[in-house]
């Protein structure tokens, strides 16, 4: 039997079963995991037969268990408890599994056997501030999907789409002009990304102010906001800087590649990459020429004001521009065009996942749509990777007031917190200061890392840092710990040997192999439902498995060689998976902690 097929060998047979004894043939039965709390590996839900074959559950389900050990050897026992069938699995099917991939160190991850390539887009930054904590959600679950992918056996390819144009990036720079006095980011020992979001709050602050002043001098709120100096101003910016003009275009440039430079130290630390990158300043005109093609085509229809339009309304959806009566695209004409353009550049791309928070839900059901309409095939196997909103218990973050939470400053106290949280448990007295400070980096980050990722991404999230670091229950620091556990008993031996163990399994050993094989169908499943959440919790399952495995029973001190041998190979085994399941949701690991 081929690794990990024994639930479609049991459905198999109790088809047969069903054909034999009732004459009935029906396409499959429900097959669950068996409860903790009664004896089995896998149990057949029988109440839905009942409605095809006349008879009690219990009846029922005695005659299946019957039929299905006289012909199947896989499975040894059963018990029957109302309508539910238990199965046990003969330990050999699990030690013969085992056995087959226990020196694999890269288990459950598929090489591709198609050249097609999934693009996943996250980040996607405006240029005019730091990075925050909704940032690190989006890097993170971008990232995370795409490493799952790969190793489901998919090629991928990881980009960024960055918003470096418009009249947010014009506060910046006006500001900078205005009260910035010439200073730099080598002047002034800021981080680039950090120097131009002081600019835009800054810019904020003054615009309030004129706000303030205008509504003083009998101005109404609504002329005040839209006739403060400031913003006219860069609304000229702007113009200028769609005209071309020299001057606007070379600080523009300046400014971007300032906060260029500080994203990259960003993204470096939080542990993520990127294989290409698109700019809005040179796709903002994309999608322009397709408009011509969907008047063509009756997919778009166009106004007395000359603006064009795409009627949605028989999809459930409403009327959506396009193409403003001046001529001038919308943030939608840019995407479509860059979805295009994006298959024109990578033309084996056949989908692609777009990590987008929730609030933009609606804008990429119109997108998708549109692409349909158009005509493009692979429009159907678009995805909006919708995520929610990350809070911290002192509340909602906000850009234009300079409240945001920074990433980089995240970062730190996440390294700090593991460090206080480590000295006080007394961990890492032995080792040296690089070494320790290397931990609380790696801890630090994958508390932070596994608090996000665990969570269902559809789901708001309240992070607490402290919370997150702690060395008990379903944290990224607990599991760390589990894998410094296992290399601490591979460090008593001197070597662990491949000879195949062929003993009968405690019921501790079969629950880990069990737990172990189930890795393969969790890259998937998360694979299919991009949900890294799917990873975090398959791994916490297999971690305390593991911790009831090494809490019940002696692995170096048992007196059996073979046995010793077999459960070092287990926790191995355990440690690898660990590492590799970690690593899909980019968290290291460390030696000792």
């Amino acid at each position: 039997m081929n690794k990990m097929n024994i639930e479609s060998s049991l459905q198999a047979i109790a088809l047969k079963a069903i054909e034999q004894l009732y004459e009935l043939k029906i396409d499959s039965v429900e097959i669950q995991p068996t409860r903790p709390d009664f004896e089995g590996d896998l149990t057949i839900v029988v109440f839905p037969l009942l409605k095809l074959i006349k008879t009690s559950p219990i009846v029922l389900a005695n005659s299946l268990g019957n039929y299905i050990l006289e012909n199947e050897k896989s499975f040894t026992s059963f018990n029957v408890v109302s309508g539910f069938l238990n199965i046990v699995v003969a330990d050999n099917y699990y030690l013969n599994n085992f056995n087959s991939i226990k020196n694999e160190d890269d288990f459950g991850f598929i090489k591709p056997v198609s050249d097609d390539c999934t693009m996943v887009e996250y980040s996607s930054p405006n240029t005019n501030k730091p990075l925050h904590l909704g940032h690190i959600r989006n890097n993170l679950l971008g990232y995370s999907v795409a490493q799952i992918l790969k190793a489901s056996g998919k090629n991928v390819l990881k980009t960024q789409i960055i918003n470096d144009r418009g009249i947010h990036i014009c506060k910046s720079m006006l500001a900078w002009i205005k009260f910035g006095s010439g200073e730099t980011p080598d002047s002034t020992h800021i981080k680039g990304d950090k120097l131009v979001g002081k600019y835009y709050v800054l810019f904020d602050k003054e615009y309030k102010n004129q706000v303030k002043s205008l509504l003083e001098n009998g101005y109404s709120e609504e002329d005040a906001k839209k006739n403060a100096p400031i913003l006219i101003e860069a609304q000229e910016m702007l113009l200028l800087w769609e005209s071309g003009d020299k001057e606007t275009v070379k600080l523009w440039k300046t400014m971007n590649g300032w906060v260029y430079k500080g994203f990259e130290e960003t993204y470096k630390n939080l542990g993520v990459d990127f294989d290409n990158y698109y700019y809005e300043s040179n796709t903002y005109l994309l999608g322009k020429e397709f408009i011509n093609e969907g008047l063509n085509k009756n997919v778009f229809y166009k106004k007395e004001d000359g603006s064009v339009w795409c009627d949605l309304t028989k999809e459930g959806l409403d009327e959506k521009i396009v193409l403003r009566s001046d001529g001038t695209a919308v943030y939608m004409t840019q995407d479509i065009g860059t979805a295009i353009q994006r298959v024109k550049d990578f033309p084996n791309i056949n989908s692609m996942i777009y990590t987008v928070g929730n609030e933009q839900d609606y804008h990429f059901k119109v997108l998708f749509l549109i692409l349909k309409k158009l005509g493009f095939k692979w429009s159907a196997n678009l995805h909006h990777l919708s995520y929610g909103m990350v809070d911290l218990p002192s509340g909602k973050m906000k850009s234009r007031e300079g409240t945001v939470v920074d990433a980089d400053d995240l970062l730190v106290e996440m390294t700090h917190t593991a460090q206080e949280i480590s000295s006080e448990l007394g961990k890492l007295e032995d080792l040296d200061d690089n070494e320790k400070n290397n931990v609380y980096q790696t801890i630090g980050k994958g508390a932070l890392k596994y608090f996000i990722l665990k969570v269902d991404p559809k789901k708001r999230i309240l992070f607490d840092p402290k919370e997150s670091v702690d060395f008990q229950g379903n944290t990224g620091p607990f599991i760390q710990y589990s894998y410094v556990r296992i290399q601490a008993i591979l460090r008593k031996v001197d070597s662990v040997s491949n000879e195949s163990y062929k003993g009968g399994l405690d019921p501790k050993e079969k629950e880990l192999i069990k737990q172990l094989l189930a890795f393969p169908t969790a890259i998937q499943n998360a694979a299919n439902t991009q949900s890294p959440a799917l990873v975090a919790n398959y791994l916490y399952d297999l971690v305390k498995v593991f911790n009831s495995f090494y809490q019940s029973l002696p692995i170096l001190k048992t007196s059996f060689e073979d046995r010793k041998m077999f459960r070092l190979q287990l926790s191995k085994s355990v440690s690898f998976t660990i590492k590799n399941a970690l690593g899909l949701l980019g968290i290291g690991v460390v030696q000792r902690m």
